[in-house]
């Protein structure tokens, strides 16, 4: 499974996401965010959710698998430290190590630079543990959301997340 795993990741691509996409990209909020607020007690709707789409519409990538949008990847390198912002796989494709070699992938990137990366995440979303395993460790959390810091070395000093 983790061979077929990594030939699948290495048929993954990425393209900037474009108005045409915004009814997938609806749809894959809803398939893979709606349960994770429900769960975490917090009120959203469709409007929330298509908001949401396009916060930061400009760092959309659509991820695709052999020609099949698959999923979303939002990502910031303008902002110190990196921001993750999102990352979103359709329910078929989660759990196969995609959405690990994205990451992995831009972690490369972030120690090659010597950035620090910050994201948000649900706290009733078990994505968390993912990040845990990859080097992120809470830095604060809020009454919903976890945030958590990956920093590329262990003496590299905190500095503030100046991203919105």
């Amino acid at each position: 499974m983790r061979s077929a795993s990594l030939a699948l990741a290495d048929r993954m691509a990425l393209r900037p996401a474009t108005e045409s996409d915004l009814a997938f990209l609806t749809v894959l909020r809803r398939e893979t965010m709606w349960e994770h607020f429900e769960n975490s007690g917090y009120p959203i709707d469709e409007t929330d959710q298509l908001n949401r789409v396009l916060h930061r519409f400009a760092c959309a990538r659509i991820i695709t698998l052999r020609g099949e949008d698959i999923g979303l990847l939002k990502i910031d390198r303008d902002c110190e430290p990196w921001e993750l912002i999102q990352i979103q796989l359709l329910p078929g494709y989660q759990r196969q190590g995609l959405g690990k070699a994205l990451l992995d992938q831009f972690l490369a990137e972030a120690k090659a630079a010597r950035k620090s990366v910050v994201l948000g995440v649900l706290r009733a979303n078990p994505a968390r543990r993912l990040y845990e395993r990859l080097g992120f460790r809470v830095i604060g959390q809020t009454d919903i959301a976890y945030q958590m810091r990956f920093d590329p070395e262990l003496d590299l000093q905190p500095t503030p997340w100046s991203c919105e």
